[in-house]
């Protein structure tokens, strides 16, 4: 029986039917036909583009976002799949925070929901900093499959652990 780190927090019948989709090999064949292609973004300028969009469509009052980029250093050993800094700097009698979200770079062959879904995470942190009721109500307010696609971005993040194939590294 392999350990399901990403899914720890989830019921035991849960991680059952994973183990068993694992068992049977199935896990990557369930993952393809629910995400069938890897998203086109591919470069961090289209990411800019891609999270401003989705900001200017929720949170158009919340803080401007400096830059956000893919990151090769973020690792999901670390449990973290992308990260929100809000860099402060001192300009003459005032200080200054610029906001930065990276995503780790293993996203850039990922389905769209999966990056949606960090992408939706990271902004939501504009306005709540805890991990609380009203941040996950405001990420599902942002994106209503919120849950589900975070639970398939687990189920990719196992499948990846133990057979170390990209399911949509193909695709550009």
């Amino acid at each position: 029986m392999h350990t399901l780190k990403y899914l720890t927090a989830y019921p035991e019948p849960l991680r059952a039917q994973v183990s068993q989709l694992i068992a049977e090999e199935r896990l990557g064949d369930l993952l393809r036909r629910r995400y069938p292609a890897a998203h086109g973004i591919r470069t961090d300028k289209a990411l800019y583009a891609y999270v401003q969009e989705l900001k200017d469509s929720y949170l158009r009052q919340a803080e401007p976002i400096a830059k956000v980029a893919y990151d090769s250093k973020i690792r999901v050993i670390q449990h973290a799949l992308g990260l929100h800094t809000a860099v402060s700097r001192v300009q003459g009698k005032r200080l200054k925070a610029k906001h930065e979200i990276r995503i780790g770079t293993v996203f850039r062959d990922a389905p769209l929901p999966f990056l949606r879904m960090i992408a939706v995470h990271e902004l939501a942190h504009l306005k709540e900093k805890e991990h609380d009721k009203a941040f996950y109500k405001l990420c599902c307010w942002m994106e209503p499959q919120y849950h589900q696609y975070e639970f398939d971005l687990r189920l990719y993040l196992t499948w990846l652990d133990l057979s170390g194939e990209r399911l949509w590294a193909a695709a550009a």
